[in-house]
């Protein structure tokens, strides 16, 4: 549970679920503030279960939700009775954090400075500087401008999302323009390398490995605005933070990630972590795997991939071949039933590597289920059922049972991005998938996880579009037409036993994009050489060559220059959004 103490008697945290309560009362809190509305995401835990869970342990509850990005006098107001009313210390949370700080500064206001209260939340881990102007209002009027209230702070270029993609396109801004103008939108204290959890769960890396502390991977010279984004105003070039607050930019750049859906599979969250059930695809339950693997000499291992889009189609098998190796090399693995179910038609996507990785199945005597969907685990009983699609369309329902299940999520977009303006009809950041620029509107761009370019989800992938992002942006900024392409590279090194690796790496369409000559590395063949780079090489690539904008064989394809390149666009347009050819 992350705790941020504001004051003596306050605290504020991210989202706490049931089981955290009891942590709470050890810890001396005596009440509790929920401000989050019910039901503002799929993975948020039920307020009747928290209630019931601070009702026994004698814990007063209060709910005081507020939307995110809509907090106002009335709700400070509301929260400031509340804390005059309940025993202290109080806990008071949100998705965040970030609503139950601005509340408290907000509620406070009357009573102390404004630089009192914003040194008390900044102290807590909560920048609320963009806050000042509504904290001076309540002394003073702000005047508004035509057409609604001026943003309190604008930016050059705004970038949601402190993950692999916004860290990346900063550092390819910076190496272009080094005194560009960059915010970074991102409320999270870590940053974490997520192509290394597979080497977690296989015992090859530590945790601590692929984690950093955000501040020491933020680009020297952006601003970091340690917030959540609610919503999107792009007909003003405006973004809406979870307090309300807007920040204004010339350019934007969606780069949040996806979000992991484990709700969407009954009895998954409440049992992931214990009754053999884990994933790779969370930094805590990786280890987890490892100790799985290593505590099983006989039974049933089931590993899971839900319908596509994912991030790294390859994981859910990576984590497969290398626990099977494990058994394997400890001599176990003629006593283990291995079985993956996918809800896919196909092994992989890219049919060139499949015969390579058809022998390690039928090396290590795997069963494939394909049509596959995980829809329910029930953790004590040790069973999972799954809907099945047969040949003729139907569905059915089967049950599996197994001694360990390794679980894939589904996946989807996060959810203030598929209720946003920015959204095409599946929920993603709509973008060209060559330029990465809106279709409609012109100063917004998308990469990584969260856009809709049809290519693989990985860290490879935002690798090359970085370049193409940071180089098309600042055209727009110069108000030309993108000129950098994008292919649709990505690379999946599918680990498929300890020392070896199929590096497969292919763009649009799947077709094949190797990085090297086929004498050097075959990549259709497991290879040594592969997992050297897996293992040594690309950690330090990413956090010292893309994080520090190093483009090593990933320059963006340009397109000559035309006519139309020249042209300055009319008001706020920044030109079309396809390349001009």
């Amino acid at each position: 549970m992350d705790i941020h103490r504001i004051t003596p008697g306050l605290s504020v945290a991210p989202q706490i679920a049931p089981a955290d309560i009891g942590l709470a009362a050890s810890q001396g809190f005596r009440s509790i503030v929920n401000n989050r509305p019910a039901g503002e995401s799929e993975e948020q835990p039920a307020a009747d279960a928290i209630r019931e869970a601070a009702e026994a342990h004698g814990l007063d509850y209060r709910e005081i939700p507020v939307v995110s990005g809509q907090v106002t006098d009335a709700d400070a107001a509301e929260f400031s009775k509340a804390l005059g009313e309940m025993k202290g210390p109080v806990l008071a949370f949100c998705r965040t954090g970030t609503r139950s700080a601005t509340l408290w500064a907000l509620s406070s206001a009357p009573l102390l400075s404004v630089e009192a209260i914003l040194e008390a939340t900044k102290a807590a881990g909560y920048d609320l500087t963009a806050l000042r102007p509504r904290l001076d209002k309540l002394e003073g009027a702000v005047a508004p401008v035509a057409g609604g209230f001026q943003p309190q702070v604008a930016h050059e270029v705004v970038i949601v999302g402190g993950g692999a993609g916004g860290i990346a396109a900063a550092a390819s801004l910076l190496k272009r323009q080094p005194d560009l103008d960059i915010a970074i939108v991102e409320p999270r204290a870590q940053h974490y390398y997520q192509p290394g959890w597979t080497l977690v769960g296989g015992g090859v890396f530590e945790r601590a490995d692929t984690m950093k502390p955000m501040a020491d991977v933020m680009p020297k010279g952006v601003k970091w605005v340690r917030a959540a984004v609610a919503a999107f105003d792009p007909a003003r070039s405006e973004v809406v933070l979870e307090d309300g607050e807007r920040l204004g930019y010339r350019a934007l750049i969606c780069a949040p990630g996806l979000q992991l859906d484990w709700n969407k599979v009954d009895g998954l969250s409440e049992t992931l972590g214990k009754n053999g059930v884990t994933s790779n695809y969370r930094f805590d339950m990786a280890p987890y795997t490892w100790k799985l693997v290593q505590s099983l000499d006989r039974g049933k291992a089931i590993f899971t991939q839900p319908p596509m889009p994912i991030k790294c189609a390859g994981a859910p098998q990576k984590a497969m071949y290398l626990s099977a190796d494990a058994w394997s090399r400890a001599g176990t693995l003629g006593d283990m039933e291995i079985e993956f179910c996918n809800a896919g038609a196909a092994l992989f996507g890219v049919k060139e590597y499949v015969p390579a990785l058809m022998n390690y199945v039928e090396r290590y005597g795997i069963g494939l289920s394909f049509q596959h969907n995980l829809t329910a685990v029930d953790g004590e009983a040790k069973t999972a059922t799954f809907a099945v699609t047969g040949p003729d369309g139907e569905t059915s329902t089967v049950e599996k049972r197994f001694d360990m299940l390794h679980v894939c999520p589904p996946q989807s977009a996060p959810d203030f991005i598929k209720s946003s303006p920015l959204a095409n009809a599946a929920g993603w950041v709509e973008v060209s998938p060559e330029t990465l620029q809106h279709p409609r509107f012109g100063d917004v761009f998308a990469l990584g996880d969260a856009c809709s370019a049809p290519n693989a989800k990985t860290a490879a992938a935002v690798r090359k579009q970085a370049p193409v992002v940071a180089t098309n942006v600042l055209a727009a900024l110069k108000g030309e037409a993108p000129r950098a392409v994008y292919d649709g590279y990505g690379s999946c090194p599918l680990t498929v036993e300890r020392g070896r690796i199929v590096l497969a790496e292919f763009g649009y369409g799947g077709k094949l994009l190797p990085s090297f000559p086929r004498w050097l590395v075959d990549s259709q063949q497991p290879s040594r050489l592969a997992w050297l780079m897996k293992e040594k090489m690309f950690p330090p690539l990413y956090w010292y060559g893309m994080f520090k904008g190093r483009e090593w064989l990933a320059g963006p394809e340009m397109l000559p220059m035309t006519p139309a390149a020249h042209e300055a666009p009319e008001a706020c347009d920044f030109g079309p959004t396809q390349p001009q050819r």
